[in-house]
C-alpha cells in the first residue's frame, strides 16, 4: 500500500482536519516528511484530473472538502449536509470576539451597544467559542476566545488568517476603556446620494458571513 493511498484513506474517512504527525500514527512506516510528501501527490493529481473535491488546510490541519464552485449543484439535494448558518447578531458578536480575544461579555456588549448575553450562549453552545480564563476586573469576569471549531466551520487555517489587524476599524483592533466613548462608534455623514458606511461591526462581521457557507468535508 503506497503513502498516498493510505493518506487518502484517512482523510476520507475523518469528519475533522488532521496534522500530518497525527495521520503518521496509521502506520509504523509513516513519518511526517512522508505524509507531507503525499499530500503533495494528492494535492497535484486532484488539481490535475480536475477532482471535485480538494485538500485544503483547516484548523492547523488538512481536510478533504468539496470545491466551493460546486455547492450550487449540491444544495439541490436533501441527503447532502448544509452547513448551519449564523445569525446576523451572532455572527457580529463572534467577529467581535475573533479579533479582541480574550474579551469579557461586557466588552462585546459595550462594542455592540446591545446586550449580548443570548448570542454568547448560543456560540458557546455551538462549541465556537469558549472560556478561555478570568479577567482582573470586579467580579474577575469570564474571558471568551474561539476554538478549533471556528476555524473548522469558517475554513481557516488558523487565527492568523483572518484579515490582519491593520485593515480592521480601531474598535476591533484597539482596546478602549469600557467608559470612555470610542471615536469610532460615531460614522461619519455619508455624501449626497451614498449609502453610508458599515458600522465597524457590520463590515468585520461580512468576513465571516462569507465563509459561514464554506463547504462541508468529502465524504
Amino acid at each position: 500500500m503506497n503513502d498516498a493511498s493510505i493518506v487518502e484513506a484517512i482523510l476520507f474517512a475523518s469528519d475533522a482536519p488532521l496534522s500530518p504527525g497525527e495521520i503518521a500514527r496509521a502506520d509504523e512506516v509513516l513519518d511526517e516528511d512522508r505524509v507531507e510528501a503525499a499530500l503533495a501527490t494528492l494535492r497535484a493529481e486532484y488539481d490535475n484530473s480536475g477532482r471535485a473535491f480538494e485538500l485544503r488546510e483547516v484548523a492547523d490541519g488538512v481536510q478533504m472538502m468539496t470545491r466551493p464552485e460546486f455547492a450550487p449543484y449540491l444544495e439541490r439535494f436533501d441527503t447532502v449536509p448544509k452547513p448551519s448558518r449564523l445569525s446576523g447578531p451572532a455572527l457580529e458578536a463572534l467577529a467581535i470576539v475573533a479579533y479582541r480575544q480574550p474579551i469579557s461579555r461586557l466588552e462585546v456588549e459595550y462594542v455592540r451597544g446591545v446586550n449580548s448575553t443570548g448570542v454568547l450562549r448560543t456560540l458557546l453552545d455551538r462549541e465556537l467559542i469558549e472560556a478561555v480564563g478570568r479577567g482582573e476586573g470586579v467580579g474577575r469576569p469570564v474571558l471568551y476566545g474561539t476554538t478549533t471549531r471556528f476555524l473548522e466551520h469558517f475554513g481557516f487555517p488558523s487565527i492568523e488568517h483572518l484579515p490582519r489587524p491593520e485593515e480592521l476599524p480601531v474598535v476591533l483592533r484597539d482596546r478602549a476603556p469600557l467608559d470612555e466613548p470610542s471615536p469610532d462608534r460615531e460614522q461619519a455623514p455619508a455624501e449626497d446620494g451614498a449609502d453610508p458606511a458599515p458600522s465597524p461591526e457590520d463590515a468585520v462581521a461580512a468576513v465571516l458571513a462569507h465563509a459561514d457557507g464554506a463547504p462541508e468535508s468529502a465524504e
